[in-house]
């Protein structure tokens, strides 16, 4: 894994930051100092990946060996990319990587870049076309808008957690992977029951690149049984 650099210098975080603070929302402001002192953000630019994310899933799959020479993966909701370029880079020539989003993303050289929801027999029936057979890992790095009332961001979440498993159930091939974005407070009964019931481990992990601050976890569940 390429290791993230340390944090800008402190005279060139407030240099940036009095230069931009004209005309920006105290919100705005707020983000864009995160960004400027991230070194994550840094190191993203520099490896070439097109978003911090890029290295939740590099450290998840360190740590749980998920992107497999040859494997087929499917990243839903892919934009702006970051996880497709990693999946792409760990499968290798021979692998397949289809992505799939509600927004137009640019291509991603060694992938499938498809548009559409999916939740639509067609997307998903491109979605297979795309992999020529059943997926071994499908991806959901997918967060709804944050409300910031944290029983509504649950839920919101959670929603696109289990569809985005109704979706992995339909494609993956025996002993697949699947990984979704949650937060803090755990995966409902529900939802853990059904991934306790069709894969052989299921495990919660906050990867390093995720920043403390942020109440998102990931649900990592191996060994699909259909």
């Amino acid at each position: 894994m390429t290791k993230p650099p340390a944090g800008p210098p402190a005279g060139r975080a407030l240099s940036a930051r009095l230069r931009t603070a004209k005309g920006r929302s105290p919100q705005s402001q707020r983000w864009l100092e995160r960004q400027l002192n991230d070194p994550y953000v840094q190191a993203a630019k520099a490896a070439g990946w097109r978003s911090r994310a890029a290295f939740k899933l590099v450290e998840l799959d360190e740590k749980f060996r998920l992107l497999k020479p040859g494997g087929r993966v499917v990243d839903l909701g892919c934009a702006p990319g970051g996880w497709t370029q990693v999946a792409v880079r760990k499968v290798g020539d021979r692998g397949r990587v289809v992505g799939l989003d509600l927004l137009p993303v640019d291509p991603v050289p060694g992938a499938t870049i498809l548009q559409g929801d999916f939740q639509d027999q067609a997307a998903e029936r491109a979605v297979e076309a795309a992999l020529g057979g059943q997926a071994d890992l499908v991806l959901s790095d997918m967060a709804p808008n944050t409300t910031g009332h944290a029983a509504t961001d649950h839920l919101r979440i959670m929603a696109l957690a289990e569809l985005a498993l109704d979706f992995a159930l339909r494609v993956l091939a025996p002993g697949g992977g699947f990984v979704a974005k949650v937060f803090q407070g755990g995966s409902e009964r529900a939802f853990l029951d059904t991934l306790k019931a069709r894969f052989a481990t299921v495990r919660h992990a906050k990867p390093p690149a995720s920043r403390k601050d942020s109440a998102e976890l990931y649900v990592v569940a191996t060994g699909f049984r259909p």
